[in-house]
Parts: structure tokens; C-alpha cells; sequence
């Protein structure tokens, strides 16, 4: 049997002293020792064999929280954990207080395909942390070898109905696969596009018009809603393409990360896939001739298993049924009380499912319940997290 941790980690904006990331945002020494101070007894406390980080923009200073946080888990240790002389020292408690450290640890960093490196037009990567290495290089997707083109003729109006295009994702998927025991498991970790509009500068202009909002322009605002989440939309499409990909291989997989959207929005259930509808014997058939022209019982079992086999679990809404908790949520910049960062696990993981590998024990939540930095675990949005971390707890193999 074997046990680990996966978490999600949105850092905010981590960077190094005195550079501009975006226009007129940078940290200070004292800023930047704060902020490193924060996330480094964030990472502490969460003692994650596995954690995916989101808007990282440069590789150092997350190398230099890492070395931070083992620095003081090796202080913690010395001070709680008893040594072999000890008598006590074999009891399980301890094994719970030891922090496991990063010193052998594996770090995967994908950067921005559009940060220029400008001083003020940065655009931030993500990374993967794992304690227990790497199999065979990691893979970063953002800009495609084949644009991918939506067609939007469904409702009719063929070719003149228009199709939307997208290039390049906003921000990288990193994918790696994780050995765990006897298991590789998959990895997603995302970023996807967030809800901030995306408005067009005129050629010539200093900004959108949009930007102004001394000459509110509501409906080019929208607009520029309408074109973030066109971009978030497709971007989780594209995600779920790859997930699929390995599930059709058998490969156990795990997605997490900012989805920038809550558990019911239309970008998770792109990734996590359809729910099995209860019977499909009931169901209209797709060839109908006549009104009762319906799925048979054989299929119905056909189309279940099929659906469900490539469908991902929620960890926050597996964990809320067995135990029947309080929802997580980070309501920041006006959004609603829902988490907007996920993870995301195959039926493999699933105890429920006859074939699983796997369950999922406990899920942990840090620095949740924030509504736009007010909370005293995160006072200041610019330097803590404004978002809560997540972590799921899972177990592999029989007991």
C-alpha cells in the first residue's frame, strides 16, 4: 500500500524583488522577504508530496521557497520529532508531525510562451513539485501545432455562421506522469484564462477603449467577458483532449490547478467530462423514427460504462459527500462563494468504482474562505495568496 498528497498551490504573482511583473506592480525587498516568509509556512504546513503551483514567473524564487520551507521543516523536526534514543520515538504521531522535506524533490517549470521578459508585461508560468521524481520528460502545452478552430454552425447558418480560432492557451498546461509505488500516475496541473476581459487596443492607442471607466462602455466590457470566456472554454477543451488521451490508455490520471471558474461552471465540467445520465433506456434514441424508439437495457449499460470511464471526480465534491462538510470557496474580485481551483482524479481513484486502485482518504484546506484578501490568514492580497490551497490525501493499494 501506498500513500501520498497532491495539492494545488496559486502562489500570487511570485517574482523577484524590484521587477515589474505587470505595469507599476513590483515588490520590494521587505515585500518580497514578507510575501517568501507567507507562502513558505503555507508549504510548510501543507507537507504535500505533490504540489502543482500557479503564476509563477520565474524559476529562482520558487527554488529559493523551497529551499526556505525545508530549512525550517528540518528546524520543526529537530524540535518535535524524538530521536532513536528515545524510547517513544517509533510512535505514529511523530511520523504525522515530521515534515518529509524537498531535498530529493523534482521541479518542473513551464514559463509563459508570451512573457517577453518586459519589465511591466510579464506573464507568469506554473510548476510542478514532486517528492517522488519524474517518469520520462514532462511535456508543456500552450502554443499549437494546429490552431484549434470551433465551428459555430450548429444552429445553422453554415460557413457564414463563423468559428472562433485559438493559437495559443493564455497560460501553459504542464503534463508530467508521477511514479507513486507501482503506479505512474498522469498529472495536469492548469491555469486557465481568467475572467478579466479581453479588450483590443486601437491601433495607435495607449489603451482600450474599454480600460476607461471614466466613459463606461458596458457593452464592449461584455464583449470583453464574452472573449475571456470563449478563450477559458476552449482552453479547458483543449485540456480535456489530452485527458482523454490517457484515459483511453488506461493511465490513471489527476488534474489540478485555477480553473478561474466554480464546480458548476461551464469550463469544469468541459474537463471533468459529462455525468452518466440515469437511464439512457428512457432516453429518445438518436436514429428515432418513431416516439418509442428507445436505447435498449444493453446499451444503456454501454453508454454508462463508456461515459463514466473517462469522467473525473471532483476531490472537494468526493470529500463533501463522505463527510458532509462546509463547502471551500475564495469569493475574490466579486466572485461567487464557490473554489475556482480544483482537483480532479480518474475512477481509478474513485473507491466507489469496482476497478479502482485507489481511494481518497481526507482533503485538506488552507487559507480558505477568502473574499477579496479580507481574511486574517491573508491580510494583504499583494503579498499572501489569494486564493485558499487545496490537497487532496490519497491511498493506493488495500490496507
Amino acid at each position: 500500500m501506498s500513500r501520498f498528497t497532491i495539492a494545488s498551490f496559486n502562489v500570487k504573482n511570485l517574482i523577484g524583488p524590484d521587477q515589474e511583473y505587470y505595469e507599476f506592480q513590483s515588490y520590494t525587498p521587505e515585500e518580497y522577504a514578507w510575501k517568501q516568509d507567507w507562502l513558505a509556512d503555507q508549504l510548510l504546513t501543507m507537507d504535500a508530496d505533490i504540489v502543482g503551483f500557479q503564476e509563477i514567473f520565474d524559476e529562482a524564487p520558487l527554488r529559493d521557497l523551497i529551499e526556505e520551507t525545508d530549512k525550517r521543516g528540518a528546524e520543526a523536526n529537530a524540535a518535535t520529532v524524538p530521536g532513536p534514543s528515545k524510547r517513544y520515538h517509533k510512535r505514529a504521531i511523530f511520523r504525522k508531525l515530521a515534515f518529509g522535506g524537498y531535498g530529493e524533490a523534482a521541479l518542473a517549470f513551464a514559463p509563459n510562451a508570451s512573457d517577453s521578459g518586459e519589465p511591466g508585461r510579464r506573464r507568469p508560468g506554473l510548476a510542478i513539485l514532486s517528492r517522488n521524481g519524474f517518469e520520462r520528460t514532462r511535456e508543456i502545452i500552450q502554443t499549437l501545432p494546429e490552431p484549434l478552430v470551433i465551428p459555430m454552425s450548429a444552429l445553422g447558418g453554415g460557413a457564414d455562421a463563423g468559428h472562433y480560432t485559438l493559437r495559443r492557451t493564455s497560460r501553459p498546461i504542464l503534463k508530467a506522469r508521477i511514479p507513486v509505488g507501482d503506479t505512474v500516475i498522469t498529472v495536469f496541473n492548469c491555469h486557465l484564462k481568467s475572467k478579466l476581459g479581453e479588450y483590443i487596443t486601437p491601433e495607435g492607442a495607449d489603451f482600450a477603449p474599454e480600460a476607461d471607466l471614466t466613459n463606461y462602455d458596458p457593452l464592449g466590457r461584455a464583449m470583453g467577458s464574452l472573449r475571456a470566456a470563449l478563450r477559458r472554454m476552449a482552453e479547458a477543451w483543449l485540456l480535456r483532449r489530452e485527458i482523454v488521451a490517457e484515459l483511453e490508455q488506461g493511465n490513471p490520471v489527476m488534474v489540478l490547478g485555477d480553473f478561474n471558474d466554480g464546480e458548476h461552471a461551464v469550463s469544469s465540467e468541459i474537463i471533468s467530462g459529462e455525468v452518466p445520465f440515469k437511464n439512457y433506456s428512457w432516453m429518445l434514441r438518436h436514429d428515432a423514427s418513431h416516439a418509442n424508439d428507445r436505447y435498449t437495457r444493453e446499451e444503456n449499460r454501454q453508454i454508462t460504462e463508456d461515459v463514466d470511464r473517462l469522467r473525473l471526480r471532483s476531490a472537494e465534491k468526493m470529500f463533501v459527500r463522505k463527510s458532509l462538510r462546509d463547502m471551500v470557496y475564495t469569493s475574490a474580485f466579486g466572485g461567487i462563494y464557490e473554489s475556482i481551483d480544483q482537483i480532479y482524479m480518474s475512477r481509478h481513484f474513485d473507491g466507489t468504482h469496482d476497478g479502482a486502485i485507489g481511494e481518497m482518504d481526507y482533503y485538506s484546506v488552507f487559507n480558505d474562505h477568502l473574499t477579496d484578501g479580507s481574511h486574517p490568514e491573508a491580510p494583504y492580497n499583494k503579498l499572501a495568496s489569494d486564493h485558499g490551497q487545496i490537497m487532496a490525501h490519497i491511498r493506493l493499494g488495500e490496507d
